[in-house]
């Protein structure tokens, strides 16, 4: 049993040598994942923001389906529950859920699979644990946190007609989330190290 690794399957390669109808549908079949996980929330009595499973999905599809195909399937997600597919968090959807409270959510979903999505295909070192484990926090903490955060300010003091300071700011909208999404990146990252080549692919 010693040095015994699980082999690693060829999922990366596989999904980049699909062609453009396939990318498609492949990319679809992650946005209604994605809208599955949505479905796994929980909500706290002091913030308009549920706690969900979205962003493992968001990740793990900018993963798997790479630059470009990963922000498109978060922006079929994105798109389709806007124009009235209800698989949002809590089988919503709609422009309003965009324009609400976790509209800026949304949005930092989009442009995060893009950026996770083309750091794993340029760059190898971005494929080990440590190296994901990164990136995953950036894209989560700094992009998907910054917009949604920007966003939940202003729908707060526009809509909400509530004024509130940095520091409640990060009380309702991001120190409820922290312990769960380092637990989602923390297994998005031992799983993408697995299936991942550490070489870059010519």
């Amino acid at each position: 049993m010693n040095g015994y690794a699980l082999p690693r399957p060829k999922i990366f390669e596989w999904s980049r040598e699909l062609d453009v109808l396939q990318k498609s549908a492949l990319s679809f079949v992650f946005a209604c994942f994605i809208g599955l996980l949505a479905q796994i929330r929980f909500y706290l009595p002091f913030t308009p923001v549920p706690i969900t499973g979205q962003t493992f999905g968001i990740l793990l599809g900018a993963i798997i389906l790479g630059k470009t195909w990963g922000g498109v399937s978060a922006g079929m997600y994105v798109g389709a529950g806007v124009a009235g597919i209800p698989w949002f968090s809590g089988m919503t959807g709609g422009m309003g859920t965009l324009t609400g409270a976790t509209g800026g959510y949304l949005m930092g979903f989009i442009i995060a699979s893009f950026v996770v999505g083309y750091a794993v295909d340029k760059y190898g070192l971005s494929r080990n644990f440590s190296g994901m484990l990164v990136l995953l926090f950036f894209a989560n903490f700094v992009i998907i946190y910054g917009i949604g955060l920007a966003h939940l300010y202003l729908w707060l003091s526009f809509v909400g007609g509530t004024s509130v300071g940095i520091l409640e700011l990060l009380v309702i909208g991001a120190a409820p989330f922290v312990i769960g999404d380092i637990f989602k990146l923390t297994i998005v990252s031992s799983v993408a190290n697995w299936f991942t080549p550490k070489k870059a692919m010519g």
